[in-house]
Protein backbone atom coordinates (compact mmCIF):
# COMPACT_ATOMS: atom_id res chain seq x y z
CA UNK A 1 0.00 0.00 0.00
CA UNK A 2 1.70 3.40 -0.43
CA UNK A 3 1.82 6.39 1.51
CA UNK A 4 -0.64 8.87 0.25
CA UNK A 5 -2.94 5.76 -0.07
CA UNK A 6 -2.93 5.12 3.39
CA UNK A 7 -2.93 8.08 4.61
CA UNK A 8 -5.94 9.08 2.55
CA UNK A 9 -8.02 5.68 3.54
CA UNK A 10 -7.29 7.05 7.01
CA UNK A 11 -8.43 10.19 6.97
CA UNK A 12 -11.90 8.60 4.97
CA UNK A 13 -12.87 6.68 7.38
CA UNK A 14 -11.45 8.27 10.76
CA UNK A 15 -13.36 10.73 12.92
CA UNK A 16 -12.32 14.48 11.80
CA UNK A 17 -11.55 16.81 14.47
CA UNK A 18 -14.63 19.31 13.65
CA UNK A 19 -18.22 17.51 13.32
CA UNK A 20 -19.05 19.79 10.87
CA UNK A 21 -16.19 18.68 7.95
CA UNK A 22 -18.09 14.65 9.04
CA UNK A 23 -21.35 16.09 8.25
CA UNK A 24 -20.30 17.22 5.06
CA UNK A 25 -18.60 14.52 4.36
CA UNK A 26 -21.30 12.26 5.06
CA UNK A 27 -23.81 14.77 2.87
CA UNK A 28 -20.75 14.17 -0.38
CA UNK A 29 -21.10 10.67 0.09
CA UNK A 30 -25.04 10.73 0.16
CA UNK A 31 -25.27 13.26 -2.77
CA UNK A 32 -22.94 10.83 -4.94
CA UNK A 33 -25.24 7.93 -3.84
CA UNK A 34 -28.31 9.25 -4.03
CA UNK A 35 -27.19 10.51 -7.93
CA UNK A 36 -25.78 7.18 -8.83
CA UNK A 37 -28.61 5.39 -7.57
CA UNK A 38 -31.48 7.63 -9.68
CA UNK A 39 -28.89 7.27 -12.78
CA UNK A 40 -29.66 3.41 -12.55
CA UNK A 41 -33.25 3.60 -11.91
CA UNK A 42 -34.31 6.26 -14.57
CA UNK A 43 -32.18 4.25 -16.86
CA UNK A 44 -33.46 1.05 -16.25
CA UNK A 45 -37.03 1.88 -16.37
CA UNK A 46 -36.43 3.50 -19.66
CA UNK A 47 -35.12 0.29 -20.96
CA UNK A 48 -38.04 -1.10 -19.47
CA UNK A 49 -40.26 0.82 -21.40
CA UNK A 50 -37.80 0.21 -24.65
CA UNK A 51 -38.16 -3.66 -24.60
CA UNK A 52 -42.10 -3.44 -23.87
CA UNK A 53 -42.50 -1.79 -27.04
CA UNK A 54 -40.21 -4.38 -28.77
CA UNK A 55 -42.41 -7.42 -27.43
CA UNK A 56 -45.70 -5.50 -28.49
CA UNK A 57 -44.34 -4.78 -31.25
CA UNK A 58 -43.04 -8.05 -32.11
CA UNK A 59 -46.54 -9.73 -31.76
CA UNK A 60 -47.38 -7.42 -35.32
CA UNK A 61 -44.55 -6.93 -37.25
CA UNK A 62 -41.55 -9.38 -37.63
CA UNK A 63 -37.85 -9.89 -37.50
CA UNK A 64 -37.09 -8.35 -41.03
CA UNK A 65 -39.32 -6.60 -43.65
CA UNK A 66 -38.56 -6.36 -47.71
CA UNK A 67 -40.43 -3.40 -49.00
CA UNK A 68 -40.30 -2.35 -52.85
CA UNK A 69 -37.30 0.29 -53.11
CA UNK A 70 -39.83 2.07 -55.57
CA UNK A 71 -43.68 1.78 -55.46
CA UNK A 72 -46.02 0.23 -53.24
CA UNK A 73 -46.22 -3.55 -54.06
CA UNK A 74 -44.19 -6.52 -56.49
CA UNK A 75 -44.85 -9.49 -57.32
CA UNK A 76 -42.37 -11.84 -56.08
CA UNK A 77 -41.25 -14.38 -58.77
CA UNK A 78 -39.03 -17.33 -58.69
CA UNK A 79 -36.12 -15.43 -58.11
CA UNK A 80 -37.33 -13.21 -54.97
CA UNK A 81 -38.18 -16.68 -53.01
CA UNK A 82 -35.22 -18.51 -53.51
CA UNK A 83 -33.12 -16.20 -52.60
CA UNK A 84 -35.26 -15.98 -49.26
CA UNK A 85 -35.18 -19.69 -49.63
CA UNK A 86 -31.97 -20.12 -49.84
CA UNK A 87 -30.81 -18.04 -46.62
CA UNK A 88 -30.34 -20.41 -43.73
CA UNK A 89 -31.24 -17.71 -41.15
CA UNK A 90 -35.03 -17.60 -42.51
CA UNK A 91 -37.55 -19.39 -40.31
CA UNK A 92 -40.51 -18.12 -41.78
CA UNK A 93 -41.63 -15.85 -44.86
CA UNK A 94 -45.01 -14.12 -44.94
CA UNK A 95 -46.26 -12.02 -47.64
CA UNK A 96 -48.61 -8.92 -47.02
CA UNK A 97 -50.50 -6.50 -48.88
CA UNK A 98 -52.02 -3.62 -47.04
CA UNK A 99 -54.28 -0.69 -48.26
CA UNK A 100 -56.59 1.81 -46.53
CA UNK A 101 -60.08 0.96 -47.14
CA UNK A 102 -63.75 2.19 -46.01
CA UNK A 103 -65.45 -0.32 -43.12
CA UNK A 104 -68.61 -0.68 -42.39
CA UNK A 105 -70.60 -2.99 -39.54
CA UNK A 106 -74.36 -2.45 -38.88
CA UNK A 107 -74.52 1.29 -39.48
CA UNK A 108 -71.40 2.50 -38.77
CA UNK A 109 -68.25 3.56 -40.93
CA UNK A 110 -64.46 3.79 -40.19
CA UNK A 111 -61.87 4.07 -42.19
CA UNK A 112 -58.86 2.02 -41.38
CA UNK A 113 -56.04 -0.16 -42.82
CA UNK A 114 -56.51 -3.69 -44.11
CA UNK A 115 -53.62 -5.70 -44.04
CA UNK A 116 -53.82 -9.00 -45.88
CA UNK A 117 -52.03 -11.63 -44.86
CA UNK A 118 -51.14 -15.61 -46.36
CA UNK A 119 -51.18 -18.71 -43.99
CA UNK A 120 -47.57 -18.25 -42.29
CA UNK A 121 -48.58 -14.53 -41.05
CA UNK A 122 -49.41 -16.58 -37.72
CA UNK A 123 -46.23 -18.37 -37.96
CA UNK A 124 -43.81 -15.18 -38.84
CA UNK A 125 -45.52 -12.54 -36.08
CA UNK A 126 -46.84 -13.30 -32.82
CA UNK A 127 -50.47 -11.96 -33.13
CA UNK A 128 -52.69 -14.72 -32.82
CA UNK A 129 -51.39 -14.85 -28.64
CA UNK A 130 -52.42 -11.40 -28.85
CA UNK A 131 -55.90 -12.02 -29.55
CA UNK A 132 -58.47 -10.85 -26.39
CA UNK A 133 -61.90 -12.06 -27.68
CA UNK A 134 -62.96 -14.43 -30.73
CA UNK A 135 -60.54 -16.51 -32.53
CA UNK A 136 -57.61 -15.87 -34.99
CA UNK A 137 -58.95 -17.18 -37.49
CA UNK A 138 -58.57 -15.83 -41.47
CA UNK A 139 -61.12 -19.23 -42.92
CA UNK A 140 -63.88 -20.13 -40.84
CA UNK A 141 -64.99 -23.45 -43.00
CA UNK A 142 -65.82 -21.61 -46.02
CA UNK A 143 -65.88 -17.89 -45.03
CA UNK A 144 -62.88 -15.39 -44.85
CA UNK A 145 -63.03 -13.96 -41.30
CA UNK A 146 -61.42 -10.61 -39.77
CA UNK A 147 -59.28 -10.21 -37.30
CA UNK A 148 -59.78 -6.71 -35.87
CA UNK A 149 -57.93 -4.21 -33.75
CA UNK A 150 -59.55 -3.41 -30.91
CA UNK A 151 -59.60 0.42 -31.42
CA UNK A 152 -61.35 -0.14 -34.66
CA UNK A 153 -63.78 -2.74 -32.94
CA UNK A 154 -64.80 -0.57 -30.32
CA UNK A 155 -65.78 2.41 -32.49
CA UNK A 156 -68.10 -0.15 -35.03
CA UNK A 157 -69.28 -2.18 -31.84
CA UNK A 158 -68.30 -5.40 -33.65
CA UNK A 159 -69.06 -8.63 -31.96
CA UNK A 160 -67.54 -11.68 -33.08
CA UNK A 161 -70.61 -14.03 -33.15
CA UNK A 162 -70.52 -14.31 -37.18
CA UNK A 163 -74.28 -12.98 -37.25
CA UNK A 164 -73.33 -9.47 -38.71
CA UNK A 165 -71.37 -9.10 -41.67
CA UNK A 166 -68.33 -6.83 -42.33
CA UNK A 167 -68.39 -4.97 -45.50
CA UNK A 168 -64.91 -3.43 -46.56
CA UNK A 169 -64.75 -1.19 -49.73
CA UNK A 170 -61.75 0.25 -51.48
CA UNK A 171 -62.32 2.63 -54.95
CA UNK A 172 -62.09 0.55 -58.37
CA UNK A 173 -58.48 1.33 -59.74
CA UNK A 174 -60.11 0.62 -63.25
CA UNK A 175 -63.74 1.68 -62.94
CA UNK A 176 -64.63 4.35 -65.32
CA UNK A 177 -67.31 7.77 -64.61
CA UNK A 178 -70.24 6.78 -66.49
CA UNK A 179 -73.63 9.23 -66.47
CA UNK A 180 -74.46 10.54 -62.74
CA UNK A 181 -71.88 10.23 -59.99
CA UNK A 182 -73.86 9.62 -57.63
CA UNK A 183 -75.58 7.04 -59.29
CA UNK A 184 -72.20 5.46 -60.24
CA UNK A 185 -70.53 5.28 -56.77
CA UNK A 186 -71.76 2.36 -55.63
CA UNK A 187 -69.71 0.99 -59.45
CA UNK A 188 -66.85 2.86 -58.40
CA UNK A 189 -66.33 0.93 -55.56
CA UNK A 190 -65.00 -2.32 -54.87
CA UNK A 191 -66.76 -4.44 -52.20
CA UNK A 192 -65.75 -7.84 -50.15
CA UNK A 193 -67.60 -8.90 -46.84
CA UNK A 194 -66.33 -11.00 -44.28
CA UNK A 195 -66.89 -12.04 -40.67
CA UNK A 196 -65.38 -10.36 -37.52
CA UNK A 197 -63.41 -13.39 -36.22
CA UNK A 198 -61.19 -12.26 -33.60
CA UNK A 199 -60.19 -8.91 -31.95
CA UNK A 200 -56.63 -8.04 -30.78
CA UNK A 201 -55.25 -5.84 -28.55
CA UNK A 202 -51.44 -4.72 -28.62
CA UNK A 203 -51.24 -1.18 -28.55
CA UNK A 204 -52.74 1.96 -29.80
CA UNK A 205 -50.80 2.49 -33.08
CA UNK A 206 -51.83 -0.99 -33.98
CA UNK A 207 -55.14 -1.80 -32.07
CA UNK A 208 -56.83 1.69 -33.89
CA UNK A 209 -55.78 1.06 -36.88
CA UNK A 210 -55.54 -1.99 -38.76
CA UNK A 211 -58.07 -5.05 -39.66
CA UNK A 212 -56.16 -8.31 -40.30
CA UNK A 213 -57.84 -10.31 -43.44
CA UNK A 214 -56.66 -13.01 -45.90
CA UNK A 215 -54.77 -11.57 -48.75
CA UNK A 216 -56.63 -12.75 -51.63
CA UNK A 217 -59.66 -10.45 -50.53
CA UNK A 218 -57.62 -7.55 -50.61
CA UNK A 219 -56.23 -8.51 -53.83
CA UNK A 220 -59.73 -8.51 -55.17
CA UNK A 221 -60.23 -5.15 -53.75
CA UNK A 222 -57.61 -3.67 -55.34
CA UNK A 223 -57.88 -5.93 -58.83
CA UNK A 224 -54.37 -7.23 -58.26
CA UNK A 225 -52.77 -10.89 -59.11
CA UNK A 226 -49.98 -11.69 -57.66
CA UNK A 227 -49.03 -8.46 -56.01
CA UNK A 228 -47.57 -8.29 -52.28
CA UNK A 229 -46.36 -4.80 -50.23
CA UNK A 230 -44.06 -6.46 -48.35
CA UNK A 231 -42.21 -10.12 -47.52
CA UNK A 232 -42.55 -10.40 -43.99
CA UNK A 233 -39.43 -12.94 -42.24
CA UNK A 234 -39.19 -14.31 -38.92
CA UNK A 235 -35.41 -15.25 -38.63
CA UNK A 236 -34.03 -18.59 -36.68
CA UNK A 237 -33.25 -18.25 -33.27
CA UNK A 238 -29.25 -17.91 -33.65
CA UNK A 239 -29.56 -15.41 -36.15
CA UNK A 240 -28.15 -12.09 -36.24
CA UNK A 241 -30.76 -9.40 -37.80
CA UNK A 242 -27.95 -7.22 -38.65
CA UNK A 243 -25.88 -9.64 -40.64
CA UNK A 244 -29.29 -11.01 -42.10
CA UNK A 245 -30.14 -7.60 -43.37
CA UNK A 246 -26.90 -7.16 -45.07
CA UNK A 247 -27.02 -10.71 -46.53
CA UNK A 248 -30.59 -10.00 -48.12
CA UNK A 249 -29.81 -6.31 -49.40
CA UNK A 250 -26.69 -7.83 -51.10
CA UNK A 251 -28.49 -10.55 -52.63
CA UNK A 252 -31.62 -8.63 -53.47
CA UNK A 253 -29.74 -5.64 -54.57
CA UNK A 254 -31.66 -2.21 -55.02
CA UNK A 255 -34.73 -2.79 -56.32
CA UNK A 256 -35.73 -3.83 -52.27
CA UNK A 257 -35.12 -2.49 -49.09
CA UNK A 258 -34.55 -4.64 -46.56
CA UNK A 259 -35.35 -3.31 -43.08
CA UNK A 260 -35.24 -4.54 -39.33
CA UNK A 261 -37.44 -3.78 -36.55
CA UNK A 262 -35.17 -0.80 -35.47
CA UNK A 263 -35.52 0.50 -39.35
CA UNK A 264 -39.27 -0.09 -39.00
CA UNK A 265 -40.00 1.93 -35.98
CA UNK A 266 -37.17 4.27 -36.64
CA UNK A 267 -38.57 7.32 -35.34
CA UNK A 268 -40.30 6.03 -32.15
CA UNK A 269 -36.94 4.40 -31.05
CA UNK A 270 -34.70 7.20 -32.20
CA UNK A 271 -37.17 9.55 -29.76
CA UNK A 272 -36.61 7.05 -27.14
CA UNK A 273 -33.33 6.88 -27.39
CA UNK A 274 -33.14 10.85 -27.19
CA UNK A 275 -35.24 11.13 -24.42
CA UNK A 276 -33.41 8.25 -22.37
CA UNK A 277 -29.79 10.15 -23.16
CA UNK A 278 -31.28 13.72 -22.59
CA UNK A 279 -32.50 12.88 -18.56
CA UNK A 280 -29.37 11.28 -18.22
CA UNK A 281 -27.64 14.24 -19.01
CA UNK A 282 -30.00 16.21 -16.77
CA UNK A 283 -28.90 13.40 -14.17
CA UNK A 284 -25.10 14.08 -14.64
CA UNK A 285 -25.74 17.97 -14.75
CA UNK A 286 -27.46 17.39 -10.83
CA UNK A 287 -24.84 15.13 -10.02
CA UNK A 288 -22.02 17.86 -11.45
CA UNK A 289 -23.55 20.67 -8.87
CA UNK A 290 -23.71 18.10 -5.78
CA UNK A 291 -20.19 17.32 -6.47
CA UNK A 292 -19.78 20.96 -4.71
CA UNK A 293 -20.27 19.53 -1.32
CA UNK A 294 -17.01 16.92 -2.58
CA UNK A 295 -15.26 20.39 -2.85
CA UNK A 296 -16.06 22.01 0.20
CA UNK A 297 -15.29 19.16 2.23
CA UNK A 298 -12.27 18.09 0.65
CA UNK A 299 -11.42 22.14 1.05
CA UNK A 300 -12.04 22.54 4.92
CA UNK A 301 -10.16 18.97 5.47
CA UNK A 302 -7.15 20.27 3.87
CA UNK A 303 -7.54 23.45 6.06
CA UNK A 304 -8.00 21.21 9.13
CA UNK A 305 -5.08 19.16 8.30
CA UNK A 306 -2.85 21.95 8.28
CA UNK A 307 -0.73 20.38 11.41
CA UNK A 308 -0.41 17.15 9.65
CA UNK A 309 0.80 18.72 6.23
CA UNK A 310 3.34 20.38 8.20
CA UNK A 311 4.51 17.42 10.13
CA UNK A 312 4.30 15.36 6.90
CA UNK A 313 6.58 18.08 5.27
CA UNK A 314 9.19 17.57 8.02
CA UNK A 315 8.97 13.74 7.54
CA UNK A 316 10.25 14.73 3.80
CA UNK A 317 6.70 14.44 2.09
CA UNK A 318 6.82 16.30 -1.08
CA UNK A 319 4.04 18.67 -2.33
CA UNK A 320 3.03 15.67 -5.16
CA UNK A 321 3.02 13.28 -2.14
CA UNK A 322 0.88 15.53 -0.20
CA UNK A 323 -1.86 16.30 -3.34
CA UNK A 324 -2.04 12.51 -4.11
CA UNK A 325 -3.23 12.39 -0.54
CA UNK A 326 -5.87 14.35 -0.73
CA UNK A 327 -6.87 14.05 -4.53
CA UNK A 328 -7.28 10.28 -3.20
CA UNK A 329 -9.59 11.43 -0.02
CA UNK A 330 -11.61 12.87 -2.49
CA UNK A 331 -12.12 10.05 -4.94
CA UNK A 332 -12.95 8.05 -2.35
CA UNK A 333 -15.55 10.12 -1.62
CA UNK A 334 -17.04 9.18 -5.06
CA UNK A 335 -15.86 5.79 -5.24
CA UNK A 336 -17.82 4.78 -1.96
CA UNK A 337 -21.19 6.91 -3.02
CA UNK A 338 -20.89 5.67 -6.52
CA UNK A 339 -20.90 1.86 -5.05
CA UNK A 340 -23.66 2.74 -2.59
CA UNK A 341 -25.56 4.44 -5.85
CA UNK A 342 -25.11 1.42 -7.50
CA UNK A 343 -26.49 -1.14 -4.64
CA UNK A 344 -29.38 0.82 -3.94
CA UNK A 345 -30.31 1.60 -7.02
CA UNK A 346 -29.94 -1.94 -7.82
CA UNK A 347 -31.94 -3.55 -5.36
CA UNK A 348 -35.05 -0.95 -5.95
CA UNK A 349 -34.72 -2.34 -9.44
CA UNK A 350 -34.78 -5.55 -8.00
CA UNK A 351 -37.62 -5.07 -5.96
CA UNK A 352 -39.56 -3.22 -9.10
CA UNK A 353 -38.84 -5.66 -11.24
CA UNK A 354 -40.25 -8.55 -8.74
CA UNK A 355 -43.05 -7.37 -7.20
CA UNK A 356 -44.13 -4.07 -9.40
CA UNK A 357 -44.82 -1.69 -6.11
CA UNK A 358 -44.65 1.66 -8.42
CA UNK A 359 -48.15 1.08 -10.18
CA UNK A 360 -49.09 2.72 -13.28
CA UNK A 361 -52.01 4.88 -13.37
CA UNK A 362 -54.60 4.12 -10.48
CA UNK A 363 -53.81 0.65 -10.77
CA UNK A 364 -57.22 -0.11 -12.03
CA UNK A 365 -55.51 -2.23 -15.16
CA UNK A 366 -56.67 0.00 -17.53
CA UNK A 367 -52.72 -0.06 -19.16
CA UNK A 368 -50.71 -2.76 -21.10
CA UNK A 369 -49.19 -3.70 -17.71
CA UNK A 370 -50.19 -2.69 -14.18
CA UNK A 371 -46.53 -1.45 -13.13
CA UNK A 372 -43.33 0.13 -14.33
CA UNK A 373 -41.31 -1.84 -16.68
CA UNK A 374 -37.68 -2.00 -15.39
CA UNK A 375 -35.05 -3.64 -16.94
CA UNK A 376 -31.46 -3.31 -15.91
CA UNK A 377 -28.11 -3.22 -19.01
CA UNK A 378 -24.70 -3.57 -17.88
CA UNK A 379 -23.69 -1.01 -20.15
CA UNK A 380 -25.98 1.86 -18.43
CA UNK A 381 -23.93 0.98 -15.04
CA UNK A 382 -21.33 1.18 -16.74
CA UNK A 383 -21.57 4.43 -18.31
CA UNK A 384 -23.29 5.41 -14.97
CA UNK A 385 -20.01 4.33 -12.93
CA UNK A 386 -17.76 6.06 -15.72
CA UNK A 387 -19.40 9.48 -15.67
CA UNK A 388 -19.61 9.60 -11.13
CA UNK A 389 -15.83 8.80 -11.32
CA UNK A 390 -14.94 11.67 -14.42
CA UNK A 391 -17.35 14.28 -12.13
CA UNK A 392 -15.67 13.05 -8.28
CA UNK A 393 -11.87 13.34 -10.43
CA UNK A 394 -13.20 16.82 -11.46
CA UNK A 395 -14.52 17.90 -7.86
CA UNK A 396 -10.73 16.46 -6.27
CA UNK A 397 -8.47 17.95 -8.98
CA UNK A 398 -9.97 21.86 -8.12
CA UNK A 399 -9.57 22.12 -4.00
CA UNK A 400 -6.61 19.86 -4.57
CA UNK A 401 -4.86 21.94 -6.80
CA UNK A 402 -5.96 25.53 -5.10
CA UNK A 403 -6.22 25.13 -1.36
CA UNK A 404 -2.52 23.20 -1.14
CA UNK A 405 -0.87 25.36 -3.29
CA UNK A 406 -2.49 28.35 -1.40
CA UNK A 407 -1.18 26.72 2.20
CA UNK A 408 2.10 26.74 0.67
CA UNK A 409 2.22 30.11 0.02
CA UNK A 410 1.20 30.86 3.42
CA UNK A 411 3.90 28.67 4.72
Amino acid sequence: MSFPFYIASRYLVSKKSRNAINIISIISIAGVAVGTAALIIVLSVFNGFEDLLMRLNNSFDPDIKVLPATGKTFVPDSNFQSVLHDCDFVSSVSYTLEENALLQYNEKQVIATVKGVDENFFATTGLDSMVVRGDALLYNERVSCAIMGAGVAYSMGVICDYLEPLTISVPSRTAEIKGNFSDAASDLLNNVTLYPSGIFAIQQEYDTRYVVMPIDEVRRLLEFDDEVGAAEIKLKKKALPNEAVKQLSAKLGDKFKVLDRNKQHEYAYKIMQSEKWAIFMILIFILLIASFNIIASITMLIIDKRNDISILRSMGADDSAIRRIFFIEGLGISIVGAVIGLFVGGIICWLQMSYGFVKLGDGTGSFIIDAYPVSIHIIDILWSFVAVMLIGLFAAWIPVRFVTKRLKENN
